[in-house]
């Protein structure tokens, strides 16, 4: 056989293994080996402050570890506030606003683009959001997760 047409052969393989694996179902996928949800499948809660979360693994209201994603809308942001733990953020898209201190002062926080790692270490004080577009986050951490508000406002 010529080496022209083995090339052909062999290029038409893999593309009828390649097509294959792309018909592969979830019904195929072994449940005891892995879990997903699919985008669609995320239930979001709207909270007080103007995000939504939707709880990815625990229960962030008891011990132990917790994953959620938070979507901060465009022109939301936390008050200045402390966790008891540390917790590790992922931006996953949009561009996200942090600052630090007790004094609330939007014009002077940083922007994290996506692809950014923040680590909010455990009782010190923070805020953050979202300025003119949404930020979508993915926080992982230590339950229970509380906020306390540790806001410092001057009365002159």
């Amino acid at each position: 056989m010529p080496s022209s047409c083995k090339c052909r052969c062999l290029l038409a393989a893999a593309i009828v293994l390649i097509v294959s694996l792309g018909t592969a179902k979830a019904t195929d996928l072994n449940p005891a080996a892995l879990s997903y949800k699919l985008p669609n499948q995320i239930q979001w809660k709207d909270e007080a402050n103007g995000a939504k979360t939707a709880v990815l693994l625990g229960d962030p209201s008891k011990e132990g570890l917790y994953i959620i994603l938070v979507k901060w809308l465009p022109h939301r942001m936390s008050h200045p506030h402390y966790h008891p733990h540390d917790r590790f953020i992922t931006v996953i898209s949009g561009t996200w606003w942090v600052g630090t201190g007790n004094t609330f002062d939007p014009n002077s926080t940083v922007p994290m683009p996506a692809g950014s790692f923040v680590t909010h270490y455990g009782k010190q004080v923070h805020y953050d959001g979202a300025k003119d577009g949404e930020v979508t986050l993915e926080i992982v951490g230590q339950g229970p997760q509380t906020s306390t508000p540790a806001e410092r406002k001057d009365v002159k």
